[in-house]
């Protein structure tokens, strides 16, 4: 009998598998990968054809540690505007929410519409 800790993280993988079947990022419209753990949060825009990250942004990032205490809302919309104005400076303007495993919701829906707001279509 499996324990409950490798039975919840077999869940939470197929749940983020689920997710990214059907989302495929490109040049011209990359994938918007959000990762969340209980002390930070980060964003990437990745290109899956050429496997290539575009752009990123985290809350360890020395310009953006001093500003967030913590992974929060006010966090996630600190990092969600960071992220578009980095998206914008490469010319991408829309791009595919990926959410991975973690529910469209709080902290992870507060970093979408950041980013929404910044200029990102998606």
């Amino acid at each position: 009998m499996e324990s409950s800790l490798i039975q919840r993280n077999h869940k939470r993988i197929k749940r983020a598998a689920r997710v990214r079947r059907s989302l495929k990022g490109s040049a011209t419209k990359p994938r918007l990968c959000v990762m969340k753990s209980n002390q930070h949060i980060a964003a990437q825009l990745i290109d899956d054809e050429a496997g290539v990250t575009l752009a990123s942004a985290n809350t360890l990032m020395k310009h953006i540690r001093g500003k967030v205490s913590g992974n929060n809302k006010d966090a996630a919309r600190i990092i969600g505007t960071e992220l578009a104005e980095r998206a914008k400076e490469k010319n991408i303007t829309t791009v595919v929410f990926d959410r991975g495993f973690n529910k469209y919701h709080g902290v992870i829906a507060e970093l979408a519409n950041a980013a929404r707001a910044g200029g990102l279509q998606f």
